[in-house]
């Protein structure tokens, strides 16, 4: 083989190299324009998602809204239709706190029934949750769908026979009137929640911590009840909330104003005549009713997200 036939089988095995490189080169480097990021064309189904959800938050809030407004209406102008109140007054709500309602004083004892129910349904709850998600026990389920079912009867239902009750223990007009049977709505809600997180969390923890040398009752203590604060923390809110707003039993059990609750305060709120509906000042104090538990909500919104959806997925 001469020279000359040497150099040109080393230019052809040098140029198919080049080729070769470049169509690697190619195939593994993305073009210049595809790192550039694309912008995503919205389609009509978006937007339908969008304007669905202005829908639903203006259909929830528009009601709280016109209860803001018309409290900060004159008595006067409390039929006007104006979405902003014109004059601006704040006589509604000097009008709730005068002393003649005793609104302060409601405000303090729906605090202390609904706080009291509050404890009460969780440190229950919390212990017959672990009972039911930890403990292997014959009817488990039944017992659970027993307690949810405590919860469906109507607050209606049980109003004439604990009233009855009361009257004879000489409840009537008494806080534990109010909150023993809110504990029979509150004590289920706290059960079913509670069982559901604490379902979710791993037996293995428990284990090892009881090889570690701890107790069974000290692995509940130490381990599985800090990771079960945010379902206990979205149970107390959800509780708490539901206690606050309760009306029928506390209208039912409460005579004496010094122990009614803000809701039956609100209901019995009068005019200057007979006859005459107070609306500003019942809107004033429906606002002063449903602020706390707005501002607490969102506040507190991250930590009910996470009790609400923790164990949703593994």
């Amino acid at each position: 083989m001469t020279i000359s036939e040497l150099r040109s089988l080393a230019s052809e095995s040098g140029s198919r190299g080049a080729r070769n490189g470049a169509g690697r080169t190619g195939a593994g480097r993305p073009p210049s324009n595809a790192l550039l990021p694309t912008k995503k064309k919205r389609t009509w189904r978006s937007y339908s998602v969008y304007a669905g959800l202005v829908l639903i938050f203006a259909y929830c809030l528009a009601p709280f809204y016109w209860m803001i407004v018309s409290s900060l209406r004159r008595t006067a102008d409390i039929f006007d239709n104006t979405l902003l109140p014109a004059p601006f007054s704040l006589e509604n709500y000097v009008k709730v706190f005068d002393g003649s309602t005793m609104f302060g004083q409601a405000l303090l004892n729906s605090l202390i029934v609904a706080g009291t129910t509050t404890v009460f349904a969780l440190v229950l709850g919390v212990f017959a949750a672990y009972a039911i998600s930890r403990l292997n026990f014959r009817f488990k389920s039944v017992i659970l769908g027993v307690i949810i079912a405590t919860s469906m009867f109507p607050g209606i239902s049980v109003v004439v026979p604990l009233l009855r009750f009361f009257t004879d223990l000489g409840w009537i007009n008494t806080y534990q009137a109010m909150i023993i049977p809110n504990l029979s709505f509150a004590i289920p809600l706290a059960v079913w929640n509670l069982t559901t997180f604490m379902t979710q969390l791993p037996f293995d923890l428990e284990e090892a911590a009881m090889i570690d040398g701890c107790t069974k009752w000290q692995a509940f203590r130490k381990v599985l009840l800090p990771l079960a604060a945010p379902g206990v923390f979205t149970t107390a809110i959800l509780t708490f909330i539901h206690s606050w707003n309760e009306f029928i039993i506390a209208l039912s059990m409460i005579n004496d104003p010094k122990i009614q609750t803000a809701t039956v305060a609100i209901s019995k709120f009068t005019g200057a005549t007979e006859f005459q509906a107070p609306f500003g000042e019942q809107m004033a104090a429906g606002v002063i009713v449903t602020v706390p538990l707005v501002i607490m909500v969102l506040i507190f919104q991250r930590r009910i997200v996470e009790g609400l959806t923790a164990g949703a997925g593994k």
